[in-house]
C-alpha cells in the first residue's frame, strides 16, 4: 500500500520551501469516524481512498504524471521528453536535481525508495532504498551517490555469498549515471532471488512499482475485463452493474470467428495479435506444454478472448450484454461511453486486491450521481479489502462528510508564480457541519478557477 509520495522540481512542482519537496500522504489523520475507510495495524493507519481537487491546470494531473514518471523510470527507464520536464518556473531549476520518493508498505514492513536526477542532462544523481520502522529509525538497504561513484549496502544484505554478487552488480554501474540499481537488479536475476532470500527485497519493491501501482489517465483502458471471463464472477458482476443504473441485466461470452475479429481491427492491432500468438505458440512448444494457452485482448470499445488449443486451433470469444431480454445481445461498442467507463471501473471494485489505483479524472463520462455511487461502493467493499484508490476529480458531490473523511480530501492549488501546492483538508480547522462542497466552490480552500472577463464591457460615453 502507498504511504507517501514526495516530488520536487517536476512540471509545476518546485519546492514547498527551501529544500523541501511537495508531499502527498495516505497516512490517516486525526479523524475518528468511518474507521472502515482505514487500514490499521499496531504501527500505522493508512487511508484507502483520497480525492484530489483543483482547478483546470492547477497541477492535479501533474501529481499523477509525477507518480507515473517514477514508475516508468524504474520499469522502462527515463521516458521520452524527460529533458524538458523539470519545473520551468525558475530558470535555475534546469540544472537542479528532480526528486522522487515513494514510501510503501509491503506485508508488515515499510520502505522508502527514491532517486534524484538532473532531467535536462538525462543523468541520475542518487538512489536509495531504506526500511522504515515505527520508532523513526531507518535501516539502510542500499544507497548510491552516483556523482561520487560511491555505493553502500546495509547489513541485511551482507549474507554470505550474496554481498559479493551485489558488489559485482553495483560496480558494473558504479559510475553509470544512466541506470538505476533497482532496475538492474530486476533483469535476469531470478536465480539470485531463489538462492538468497534477503535479496528478494529488490524484487518485492520493483514488483510493487510495476504491478501494484496502477496509474490511469482519462483515456486509459483501466480493465481488460478478465474478471468477467470467470464464470464464478457473473452473478456478482451483474449485481454491481445493475446497481449503477446502466440498464444492463446480464452478459454472455459469445463465439465469434477469429478471421472476422481480425478483419474489424486496425492493421497495427492485427499485426500485434498475430505476433503475440506466434510468440506464445513458440513458448508453448519449447516448454512442452500440451494444454494450449489463452490471451485477452482489449481495445477502447472491444474485448476478445483468444484460446489456442494443443493442436494450435484458434477459438475466439467476445462479451455481449443484455438489457432486459436475454436473447437480445449488444456488443461493447454499442454501449454508451458512460457504461463503458463503469465497466472499466469494475476492476477497481472486483479485481484489485492489494493494488493502489490512481485514476485521473474519475468523473469523466459519468453522471455526478454515478461518480458518487462508485466511490460509495468502493468504500463499502474496501472495508474488507486492502485496495487503495486515489482519484482526481471536479465532482463537488463527493465533498460530503457523510461520504468522505476530512483527511481523504486533498487540494492542488497553483500560486501566482505558476507553482503547484498540494495540501489536505486536514490542514484547515473545518467544522463537521461545514457545507464543504459550497465552501470549496466559493474558493475557501483554493483549487478553483479564477476567471477574468472574456469580453470587457465598454464604458458608455
Amino acid at each position: 500500500m502507498l504511504i507517501r509520495f514526495n516530488v520536487k522540481n517536476f512540471l509545476s512542482f518546485s519546492e514547498r520551501e527551501e529544500g523541501k519537496s511537495e508531499e502527498f500522504s495516505m497516512i490517516a489523520g486525526k479523524v475518528r469516524n468511518k474507521k472502515t475507510h482505514v487500514y490499521e495495524n499496531d504501527k500505522i493507519k493508512l487511508l484507502k481512498l483520497a480525492a484530489i481537487y483543483g482547478a483546470n491546470a492547477s497541477g492535479k494531473s501533474n501529481l499523477v504524471k509525477a507518480l507515473d514518471f517514477m514508475r516508468h523510470t524504474v520499469v522502462r527507464g527515463l521516458p521520452k521528453g524527460h529533458t524538458d520536464m523539470y519545473c520551468k518556473i525558475d530558470d535555475a531549476n534546469k540544472e537542479k536535481e528532480s526528486y522522487f520518493e515513494v514510501e510503501i508498505m509491503l506485508g508488515e514492513k515499510y520502505y522508502a525508495y527514491g532517486f534524484e536526477a538532473v532531467l535536462s542532462q538525462s543523468r541520475f544523481v542518487s538512489e536509495w532504498l531504506i526500511e522504515l520502522s515505527g520508532d523513526n529509525k531507518e535501516k539502510l538497504i542500499f544507497s548510491r551517490d552516483i556523482n561520487e561513484g560511491n555505493y553502500e549496502f546495509g547489513d541485511v544484505l551482507k549474507e554470505k555469498g550474496l554481498i559479493n554478487k551485489l558488489n559485482v552488480y553495483a560496480e558494473d554501474i558504479q559510475e553509470d549515471d544512466s541506470v538505476l540499481l533497482l532496475s538492474t537488479m530486476n533483469k535476469n536475476k531470478r536465480t539470485l532471488y531463489q538462492q538468497y532470500g534477503s535479496a528478494a527485497i529488490f524484487q518485492d519493491v520493483y514488483t510493487w512499482v510495476e504491478k501494484r501501482l496502477d496509474i490511469n489517465y482519462p483515456d486509459s483502458i483501466i480493465s481488460d475485463y478478465s474478471y468477467m471471463a470467470k464464470t464464478e464472477n457473473v452473478e456478482e458482476v451483474c449485481r454491481i452493474i445493475s446497481a449503477f443504473g446502466t440498464g444492463i441485466t446480464g452478459f454472455k461470452m459469445v463465439d465469434v470467428p477469429p478471421e472476422k475479429v481480425l478483419g474489424e481491427l486496425p492493421k497495427q492491432m492485427q499485426d500485434k495479435i498475430i505476433s503475440d500468438i506466434e510468440e506464445k505458440t513458440a513458448e508453448t512448444r519449447s516448454s512442452g506444454n500440451k494444454k494450449g494457452f489463452g490471451m485477452i485482448m482489449r481495445s477502447k470499445r472491444d474485448f476478445f478472448i483468444l484460446n489456442v488449443d494443443k493442436d494450435e486451433n484458434v477459438e475466439c470469444k467476445t462479451i455481449k450484454f443484455s438489457h432486459g431480454k436475454e436473447n437480445v445481445l449488444f456488443k461493447i461498442s454499442e454501449e454508451s461511453d458512460g457504461t463503458i467507463r463503469i465497466l472499466d471501473l469494475l476492476e477497481v471494485l472486483l479485481a484489485g486486491e492489494g493494488k493502489t489505483y490512481v485514476i485521473d479524472e474519475l468523473d469523466r463520462c459519468l453522471h455526478p450521481s454515478l461518480t458518487h455511487k462508485f466511490v460509495e461502493t468502493f468504500l463499502q467493499l474496501a472495508a474488507k479489502r486492502n485496495t487503495q484508490l486515489i482519484v482526481t476529480t471536479h465532482e463537488s458531490r463527493l465533498l460530503d462528510f457523510n461520504l468522505l473523511r476530512r483527511d481523504e480530501i486533498w487540494f492542488v492549488n497553483k500560486r501566482k508564480s505558476g507553482e503547484s501546492d498540494i495540501y489536505s483538508l486536514e490542514e484547515y480547522n473545518t467544522r463537521f457541519d461545514q457545507k464543504i462542497d459550497k465552501a470549496y466552490l466559493e474558493g475557501r480552500y483554493g483549487g478553483v478557477p479564477i476567471f477574468n472577463t472574456i469580453f470587457p464591457v465598454e464604458e458608455e460615453v
